[in-house]
């Protein structure tokens, strides 16, 4: 069974965003990246399959900053082999990254495409729908669980509401992955240096990126800054008249 699993660095929300000039991106001089975390689900759900069932697990991804060390980073995880496709993508919607993927995807024999249902940049589409579109391959997205048997796949779909379905499809197909089914593995730095000098990062170029589709932004805005936090205290009294005052004054 052949896994091919795409992987992107997506801005780290722990840190603080800023506008860049143009108003229309972030500053990205000094911002940092890491693994979308839906993307490492991904990565764990298909170790996970390749563990129970055999085969290999390749980690793909548009070259960028970083890109290397998170592919390295996938290689020290177990995967098998690891793919820069090499070009300018920097800022490329879904729809070009998706084009670009699988001009490499496909001549891979992949099996099953596992990706990242979304990620934090996405504003145009899933990234498992586009892929499945430009493959000519079924995809189902939103998955929580995956099982394998022979050339069928059996998976969890998740609704709103919790509701969650059961689909069954025929491989090839591309799945979203909403969440593996273990919590994704830790790999230690020295693990991701050993896997720098052992490991080929393998290039392949990317072709055709000739898509139109896709959005733009025109203009990016900051939240607007809320009312302070009033604290009340007082008798129980005190404190359900001053509610009610508040509240009175909102209708």
């Amino acid at each position: 069974m052949n896994i091919i699993v795409p992987i992107k660095q997506v801005p780290d929300l722990v840190e603080e965003l800023e506008i860049d000039s143009s108003g229309k991106d972030l500053d990205r001089e000094w911002l940092k990246y890491k693994v979308s975390e839906f993307d490492d689900h991904a990565l764990e759900e298909a170790l996970l399959l390749k563990e129970a069932h055999g085969g290999t697990v390749i980690a793909i991804a548009l070259d960028g900053d970083d890109i290397d060390k998170a592919l390295f980073a996938a290689a020290a995880k177990g995967a098998d082999r690891v793919v820069k496709v090499t070009g300018d993508y920097a800022g490329a919607s879904n729809h070009t990254a998706a084009k670009v993927l699988a001009n490499v995807i496909g001549g891979m024999n992949a099996d099953l495409v596992l990706t990242g249902v979304q990620s934090v940049e996405d504003r145009d589409g899933q990234i498992a729908v586009l892929l499945a579109h430009y493959l000519g391959i079924p995809h189902i997205s939103v998955v929580t669980g995956v099982e394998v048997s022979g050339g069928n796949v059996t998976v969890h779909k998740e609704y709103g509401g919790g509701t969650v379905a059961e689909f069954e499809a025929t491989m090839p197909v591309v799945l979203g992955i909403q969440a593996a089914r273990e919590t994704p593995r830790y790999v230690p730095v020295a693990r991701v240096r050993q896997a720098m000098k052992s490991t080929e990062l393998e290039e392949m170029a990317g072709g055709d990126a000739g898509v139109s589709a896709g959005s733009s932004v025109s203009r990016m805005f900051k939240p607007e800054t809320g009312g302070s936090a009033e604290m009340i205290t007082g008798s129980a009294a005190d404190i359900a008249a001053r509610l009610a005052e508040i509240i009175k004054s909102k209708i």
